[in-house]
């Protein structure tokens, strides 16, 4: 089972979750961890692969999008959006509505919850779903 982590934050906006995304896929990349970020659309996993070239003054996080076929999509941060077909890597971070269904083979899973009251009722889920199942979960207000 794996262990899931919720950091729930005070704040309503999705830039604030995308933010902390990037803080937490630096310091696992650090950690010389290898980390998966699923967004719920391309869209949004292309927001975050800009996101990660500025989150931070001199910050540096090798990353790429998953379906990018320009060799990056082998970097130790990797980005997608797709519910199949995703290998099992050190840390995932789910910023998707849902529990992806390949979530089973990660060791550790970070959920990351906004004060929108629409991204609570979800997480709300996602925690029930994730206990039901019998992982070690974590709550961690921020």
């Amino acid at each position: 089972m794996a262990r899931v982590d919720f950091y729930v934050l005070e704040r309503a906006d999705e830039r604030s979750r995308q933010t902390l995304a990037c803080k937490l896929a630096e310091k696992a990349w650090r950690l010389d961890n290898t980390v998966y970020i699923h967004t719920n659309s391309r869209a949004d996993a292309e927001r975050l692969d800009d996101l990660l070239w500025t989150f931070r003054d001199g910050s540096f996080v090798p990353h790429g999008l998953a379906v990018a076929n320009d060799g990056t999509e082998m970097s130790a941060v990797v980005i997608g959006s797709e519910p199949h077909g995703v290998e099992s890597r050190d840390l995932l971070i789910n910023l998707g509505d849902e529990i992806p269904p390949f979530a089973k083979g990660f060791p550790r899973v970070a959920e990351l919850v906004s004060s929108d009251e629409n991204c609570r009722r979800l997480s709300r889920k996602r925690y029930s779903e994730y206990r039901d199942q019998g992982h070690t979960i974590n709550t961690h207000n921020l």
